[in-house]
């Protein structure tokens, strides 16, 4: 399986480990792969940045280059603020691509856990639905920290 990754411009500089480490240990959004399957990050890249320019147009070079699903990295949701283009980026994709979008890459860390939770950022349907796939379990959310 190809997976893409698309990062928050706000963090184009980041190396991707969390990213990378939570594919290879099928942690956060990542584990709804077997571990028995073959996964492989086949494109990295940011949204081009508020409101997402490159949304248009990296999906199709991705499935050109054999992506099947998109993830959209952690960050969008830990950032401050968070995303608020997320839900409409993921709707696009799926919708012009038909690709399947996942919110997360890596664990959501327990220090922005904390943070968000205090400040109720994530207090909607619509966020806790979001956020779900990269909760996880406090040992592991402090791992990322």
């Amino acid at each position: 399986m190809k997976i893409g990754i698309i990062i928050c411009d706000r963090y184009r500089s980041c190396a991707g480990g969390k990213c990378f480490r939570s594919m290879q240990n099928r942690e956060g959004a990542f584990s709804i792969y077997s571990k028995d399957e073959p996964l492989e990050i086949a494109a990295y890249t940011s949204c081009g940045g508020c409101p997402g320019g490159n949304i248009e147009y990296a999906p199709e070079e991705m499935k050109k280059n054999g992506v099947e699903v998109i993830h959209f990295a952690t960050g969008f949701v830990v950032g401050y603020p968070p995303c608020p283009y997320i839900s409409k980026f993921k709707k696009f994709i799926e919708e012009k691509y038909k690709m399947k979008v996942v919110v997360g890459t890596h664990p959501i860390p327990q220090k922005y856990l904390d943070t968000h939770e205090n400040i109720e950022t994530w207090n909607t349907p619509e966020w806790k639905d979001l956020i779900k796939p990269t909760i996880t379990d406090e040992k592991t959310r402090e791992a990322y920290n």
